[in-house]
């Protein structure tokens, strides 16, 4: 089998330092570093899009205190790129006089299929970009104008560091610590130091030091999948890794995207790739838009209505039922609730999945072909024809992304995708899978300890404007709160740490900055930041943090396919200014608060840097591993599955028995009891369903509401390659290369007067966003899309000029997991005259 070149689909990988094997005899090619030091190299966007000015590289700052003449020797320090893409990927800096002249990525190992080096993407090769950036945050500040503003002061860091710590003092004491949240973020992802997640930062530990803070349950990527697939197989589990896909002979892909996801070189999209190339599987795209993953390497392209797949299922599952292409053993030995024999006993007669496909359930309609292409726009042949090719090849790997779920009804979409791979038996064989995300296997990697909560309420994670506005009002029963009955303070004080959830990736971003504004609400924001963000904006003590080339890490994998790794991150430059890094800033609070040793204890970061690689070795004793001053100069260490490729689920599928999921039933629950019950219990809107069965229900600012009458385009977000969120939205090249557009088709923009480029404003009631219009038929009639992640930029009369999607989502949650819908909107687009 031939192995696709990665050059293909990762652009500047065509620029190696190997000669090229078609350079004729005796010749060769100039060398990357000749290439990027030549006078014809202008950036970035010059190498892969013939751009010029202004974009070169002497735009750069240059670090405060740093050498600028001749003489000094350069030399190669690694460092990682450690945005959350949902990959980590070595950088080797070429740095001389404490400045990043050049960036490389990953050159060790053989760089074959299966020991490949695991390569960044142009975002990571942007990296010098964003740390010699002229807008870097210098110095420590206090706001002295309305939240909001932007309008700060410079202090010292005595002064910051004084003012954060009586702040969280008076915080305590007056409110108790339930009353400190973590805001959610992920602008860095994967290290013990650098690690941004309201879960597991070093603000984590902290807080863990000092009594406690109210934690969220979920993420805005996966609250509602993370919340759902418990319920169906009894934990938060992903499928097989995406080197498994060697070994299957149908892919159908709902949602999920790595072509502009999971875009670098350790990532899904390389080993779709090559796994696929493999197996020659035939691969599937169900999109409502066509993809950079599909592109031409798809053989059929299926757009969908958003939110609109659980009926597609439906539709499917009709088909393979009355032509019996389900697997009835597999649904016997392994399933609850798929037919009358399997149903739990406090299920209602005709409860079943079985009878709800067929029309004999409460509802007596037939989830027919013909009723699912009413509500998906997908024709009637096509899906009976799409039943049977999935009901009849085998195996038949089934994977979503985590699109589906980001909608007002997503935990039901994922329930129901994940359906197709059970009613076919795909579930813990190669090949197949559980019918969610793509998983990975993982190389063991010591943590940082965080310590233990003290303080037991949770809330869900997209909720936090709510724990502002009515903390004690939020309840169980209808706000999705666990730890106890109900809020007991709202939130006083945020933490906001390398995250710009505080305003530009939350929803609303009117109604959440009327909220921050207010600051009698929330009395205390400590933001840690590099750039000037929106969130930023709204702090009262802003920080200047270092980035990752600027310190040091131990980071791990991750969305590695079967083969994991470990990377090192050393400082590489000199961090500007006033930068700190979060572990010393977070000394300094520990020490006024009187924690300190409990905090550090005793070590610095590179002290807790060596320890936990020490703990690393332990973890990977079969392995060969380097000391630590050796890993230092290699960077990356690899890991293969020892099993070859991850299965989930896979000692289920062989012995059921001795390997009993965590369901009540031990088994899949196609009928969940439990889900059952809280639809009895919480209390919910007309329009949100809580349902027992992975049913298809309407959602409010679906496609069949009635406020399309008013805003008659649905609008979904995706992940934008020139952005992680909004990490690298400020890189000028980046910008460039990948314009923030809003995708529309042909038919929608015709009678609207819009052709390709013009300026549109896409608004609705929660507010305006400008930006140029994408006409293009890679978007189905009726449905438009923009890359999330923008930097919103307000004018000072609440029209965004920056194309952020966020001015115009809800706040109003999802109906189990209370998570991000963000998905789930109704607009309409006019050209700007």
């Amino acid at each position: 089998m031939v192995s696709i070149p990665k050059n293909l689909y990762l652009g500047m990988d065509a620029m190696t330092d190997r000669r090229d094997d078609h350079a004729p005899l005796g010749e060769s090619l100039p060398t990357r570093r000749q290439v990027l030091q030549s006078a014809a190299w202008c950036g970035l966007a010059s190498a892969s899009l013939g751009l010029t000015s202004p974009f070169s590289w002497a735009a750069a700052a240059t670090p405060e205190g740093a050498a600028t003449g001749a003489g000094s020797a350069e030399k190669v320090v690694w460092s990682v790129c450690t945005v959350n893409c949902g990959s980590r990927c070595a950088l080797r800096m070429h740095v001389e006089n404490g400045a990043i002249k050049w960036v490389e990525t990953d050159n060790t190992g053989m760089d074959v299929y299966g020991d490949h080096q695991v390569r960044a993407c142009l975002r990571g090769r942007s990296m010098r970009r964003r740390v010699h950036h002229p807008d870097r945050l210098k110095y420590p500040m206090k706001r002295v104008g309305k939240r909001g503003e932007g309008k700060f002061e410079r202090i010292t860091w005595d002064e910051a560091l004084d003012t954060i710590a009586n702040s969280l003092k008076k915080t305590v004491a007056t409110y108790g610590n339930e009353a400190v949240y973590i805001q959610y973020g992920t602008g860095v992802t994967g290290g013990n130091f650098t690690r941004s997640s309201h879960q597991a930062s070093l603000v984590t530990r902290l807080m863990n030091c000092y009594g406690g803070f109210l934690a969220a349950h979920g993420t805005y990527s996966t609250a509602q999948i993370s919340a759902a697939t418990p319920y169906t197989y009894g934990a938060s589990i992903n499928s097989n890794s995406p080197s498994d896909i060697a070994n299957t002979k149908l892919l159908v892909m709902f949602g999920n995207n790595p072509g502009e996801t999971r875009m670098s070189g350790g990532g899904v999209v390389y080993h779709l790739a090559e796994a696929r190339a493999r197996s020659n599987a035939r691969m599937i795209i169900i999109d409502p838009r066509y993809t950079d993953t599909a592109g031409g390497r798809e053989d059929e392209w299926i757009p969908i209505r958003p939110g609109t797949d659980a009926a597609l299922v439906s539709g499917l599952a009709h088909v393979m039922i009355t032509e019996n292409l389900v697997d009835t053993a597999f649904l016997d030995r392994y399933c609850v609730g798929y037919d009358e024999t399997t149903l739990p006993e406090q299920a209602p007669r005709n409860g079943h999945y079985k009878a709800y496909i067929l029309g004999d359930g409460p509802d007596g309609i037939a989830k027919t072909p013909a009723w699912a292409a009413e509500i998906t726009g997908i024709p009637a042949d096509r899906i009976i024809k799409l039943a049977r090719e999935i009901g009849s090849t085998k195996p038949c790997c089934i994977l979503q992304g985590w699109g589906p779920q980001r909608h007002a009804n997503g935990e039901i979409n994922t329930r129901a995708i994940m359906m197709l791979s059970i009613l076919t038996g795909n579930v813990g064989i190669n090949g197949g899978g559980t019918g969610g995300r793509e998983g990975s296997y993982s190389m063991p990697l010591a943590r940082l300890p965080l310590g233990k909560n003290a303080v037991k309420t949770v809330i869900p994670v997209f909720m936090w404007t709510d724990a502002i506005r009515r903390g004690p009002e939020m309840t169980a029963v209808r706000d999705g709160v666990r730890g106890k009955d109900k809020l007991d303070v709202p939130i006083k004080f945020i933490w906001n740490y390398a995250s710009n959830t505080l305003v530009n990736q939350h929803s609303d971003i009117q109604r959440t900055a009327e909220t921050l504004g207010d600051d009698t609400l929330c009395e205390m924001i400590v933001v840690l930041e590099n750039f000037m963000t929106a969130s930023a904006k709204f702090a009262d003590i802003l920080l200047p943090d270092m980035l990752m080339a600027e310190q040091m890490d131990l980071i791990g994998n991750e969305s590695a396919g079967n083969m994991g790794y470990v990377l090192m991150a050393d400082a590489a430059a000199k961090a500007p200014f006033e930068c700190r890094s979060v572990y010393d800033i977070l000394t300094g609070v520990a020490e006024r608060l009187g924690i300190k040793e409990q905090f550090t204890e005793g070590r610095t970061q590179e002290d807790w840097v060596r320890h936990l690689y020490a703990e690393t070795c332990k973890k990977n004793s079969d392995i060969a591993m380097p000391d630590f001053d050796e890993f230092r100069t290699v960077g990356v260490i690899k890991k293969h599955d020892p099993n070859g490729h991850y299965v989930e689920l896979k000692d289920f599928r062989e012995d059921p028995a001795a390997h009993p999921l965590k369901t009540p039933s031990g088994k899949i629950e196609i009928y969940s009891q439990r889900l059952a019950d809280l639809a009895a219990t919480w209390e919910l809107a007309p329009d949100e369903t809580i349902h027992p069965l992975p049913v298809y229900a309407s959602t409010f600012r679906g496609w069949d509401s009635p406020e399309r009458k008013t805003y008659p385009l649905q609008l979904t977000g995706f992940h934008f390659k020139a952005r992680t969120h909004s990490t690298y939205g400020n890189i000028d090249v980046l910008k460039a290369a990948a314009r923030q557009e809003v995708w529309i088709n042909p038919l929608d923009a015709a009678p609207r007067g819009i052709a390709n480029g013009d300026l549109v404003r896409v608004f609705n009631a929660e507010g305006e966003t400008r930006l140029p219009a994408k006409v293009t038929p890679r978007i189905m009639p009726g449905v438009t899309a923009m890359g999330e992640g923008a930097w919103y930029e307000a004018d000072g009369k609440k029209i965004d000029h920056g194309g952020s999607i966020n001015v115009l989502t809800t706040q109003r949650p999802s109906p189990l997991a209370k998570g991000n819908p963000q998905h789930t909107n109704l607009v309409d687009i006019q050209k700007v005259i």
